[in-house]
């Protein structure tokens, strides 16, 4: 699935849509990529002459990723964080890095729902991490 196709169940847009495109494989997992452009917002002052991905911006790429798990219940609903939990950093992104995220449901009670998520960059894991959320109606 590609980005505009993404927008027919992610409500991100522009500049905080940070899925480019995904697949789910049998087993029910994500695999989805995110290209850093040079021109984001987030590594425009962190840092300047040296910019990295912020940590908050890596949760939320895995976070729009694990949405993406439960892509056919997420219409006219919103998507609400529960829990980000044992999240670790183990190297750096960068503008220009080709970011890929694995995602996969753990655990689901009612329209709370249990993921764990990576994202690695060539290979080399940068964020691993459980994340929750609900589905709650759209006001």
């Amino acid at each position: 699935m590609d980005r505009e196709e993404l927008k027919h169940y992610l409500p991100h847009r522009e500049p905080m849509l940070l899925v480019d495109e995904i697949d789910i494989d049998e087993a029910g997992v994500c695999h989805a990529k995110y290209r850093i452009r040079e021109d984001e917002f987030f590594c425009r002052g962190h840092f300047p002459g040296n910019p990295i991905v912020p940590g908050v911006i890596q949760c939320e790429i895995m976070a729009q990723s694990c949405a993406l798990l439960v892509k056919d219940e997420i219409q006219g609903k919103t998507t609400l964080y529960s829990g980000i939990d044992n999240v670790r950093f183990k190297n750096v992104i960068r503008p220009g890095d080709l970011c890929e995220i694995t995602a996969k449901l753990t655990a689901r009670r009612g329209m709370l729902f249990f993921c764990e998520a990576s994202v690695s960059v060539a290979g080399k894991l940068c964020c691993k991490g459980n994340l929750s959320f609900a589905l709650v109606d759209n006001a």
